[in-house]
């Protein structure tokens, strides 16, 4: 596809965001399933329904639009997924590995937040109110994930983390 006008580069990355959100559907029950801790694993299980509601509005768009939704691969997110993949094969300390998947969980978040921004202010400049409507729901609910995530992280992971490596150099752990 020729990118040309605004519209074509709109449609080009709504497929990106598509296809993203594919990929997370099968990343995100894997990626519960390495955290070792409830809340965070919970946290991926809410984000999986989400996901897939996220996927749905895209579709809702792509059928305004009369366009079909496929024949783009998100090369980032299927990157980001890689990337947090190599945490899950990691062995450590289970705080620590859960900070680890926070961390690449966190940047499939921005990467993400990026792009449903930049679509949806296309949207609203192309005039399609609908569509900008739908997008921004979706960009609230990753804004409230990474939100999520921080929480998550600062108040009981990263501690614990912290906690146990410095039981683990001191040897005073285990």
């Amino acid at each position: 596809m020729k990118l040309d006008s605004l519209q074509k580069l709109y449609i080009d990355e709504l497929r990106d965001l598509y296809n993203a959100e594919n990929q997370l559907l099968k990343a995100l029950p894997k990626m519960a399933k390495g955290a070792s801790s409830e809340e965070l694993k919970n946290a991926f299980e809410k984000h999986l329904g989400q996901t897939e509601t996220h996927v749905e509005r895209l579709e809702q768009v792509f059928a305004e639009l009369n366009q079909t939704p496929k024949g783009k691969t998100c090369r980032a997110m299927k990157g980001l997924i890689e990337e947090g993949s190599e945490i899950l094969k990691e062995d450590g300390e289970k705080s620590v590995l859960d900070a680890g998947i926070i961390v690449a969980a966190q940047k499939v978040e921005h990467y993400e937040i990026a792009g449903y921004g930049s679509v949806r202010t296309f949207a609203k400049l192309l005039g399609q109110d609908k569509a900008a409507e739908l997008l921004q729901t979706t960009l609230d609910e990753e804004s409230e994930t990474n939100e999520l995530l921080n929480q998550l992280a600062e108040t009981g992971v990263n501690p614990e983390a912290l906690m146990e490596t410095e039981l683990a150099t001191t040897g005073s752990g285990r």
